[in-house]
């Protein structure tokens, strides 16, 4: 029977590229309404494939979910096209800062608001609002995305997103090629967002030690299979973590088989 606590809900799910590549073999993880959770792992792990899969974009990519199920709001991702689930309201930031690069900050912004549907007194209200949490947003308004820095592009990326009135907001690597100061700013400022208005959050992210002292719960990656769940607080603490997605000295008691052994 379908917990209408969780938001989303990832069971057992296998996937692969052009029926031949396999990316995802088990991958299952839970976000209960209101949590931020952190998706683990180095590069290649599956993280991204994960995401796409969530908000149904990897058919686009010639890819296929071949086992499993993925559940938003207790209904089936698969079911339904991506404008769909945005419209939802599980909206998806892409890994590279996707801009439209020839519009103004500003623009970039309302055409988030346009793609819900919104009307021009909402939109206006929401870009207040997204001013309030991103400042910088609001006194680059009127510079072309281009022009702006890589840390803007992002912030404006996740702006956008947001004016799509999130329920489940999907960040694919958000520190990616980003100076720590920033990265701090742009974590600081979702785990607010989630505070304040309860916003769902799915981040995947190789910079593990930031999103872990953001998130409440983290699940671990490791070649396309979920190898270790638990709350980002205990998480931190294990010396095999550290070691081994943090960059830690770790005794050398401590073998990468350990994570298995409690997956």
């Amino acid at each position: 029977m379908p917990n209408d606590d969780v938001i989303l809900a990832v069971d057992a799910v296998h996937a692969t590229y052009n029926h031949a590549i396999t990316a995802l073999h088990g991958v299952s993880f839970e976000i209960r309404r209101g949590q931020i959770l952190a998706l683990l792992g180095a590069n290649g792990a599956g993280k991204t494939t994960t995401l796409k899969a969530v908000s149904n974009l990897l058919p686009a990519e010639r890819g296929q979910v071949n086992a499993g199920t993925i559940r938003y709001d207790g209904s089936d991702v698969s079911r339904r096209q991506p404008g769909d689930l945005v419209r939802a309201g599980l909206v998806q930031v892409l890994e590279g800062r996707h801009c439209f690069k020839s519009l103004t900050v500003e623009e970039n912004l309302v055409a988030g608001g346009i793609g819900r549907g919104g009307r021009r007194a909402e939109i206006n209200g929401d870009l207040e609002r997204i001013y309030g949490y991103f400042p910088r947003l609001k006194e680059k308004r009127r510079t072309l995305s281009g022009l702006t820095s890589g840390g803007e592009q992002q912030i404006a990326a996740i702006g956008r997103a947001l004016m799509s009135r999130p329920r489940l907001l999907v960040l694919d690597e958000p520190s990616m090629g980003l100076a720590p100061l920033i990265v701090q700013d742009i974590f600081q400022t979702l785990r607010k967002l989630n505070r304040e208005t309860g916003l769902s959050i799915l981040v995947a992210e190789q910079n593990s030690a930031v999103a872990l002292r953001y998130a409440d719960h983290a699940t671990v990656l490791e070649n396309g299979v979920s190898v270790l769940s638990g709350a980002a607080t205990e998480l931190r603490q294990r010396e095999d973590v550290r070691a081994f997605y943090l960059g830690q000295q770790a005794s050398p008691a401590v073998k990468p088989a350990h994570l298995h052994a409690v997956a």
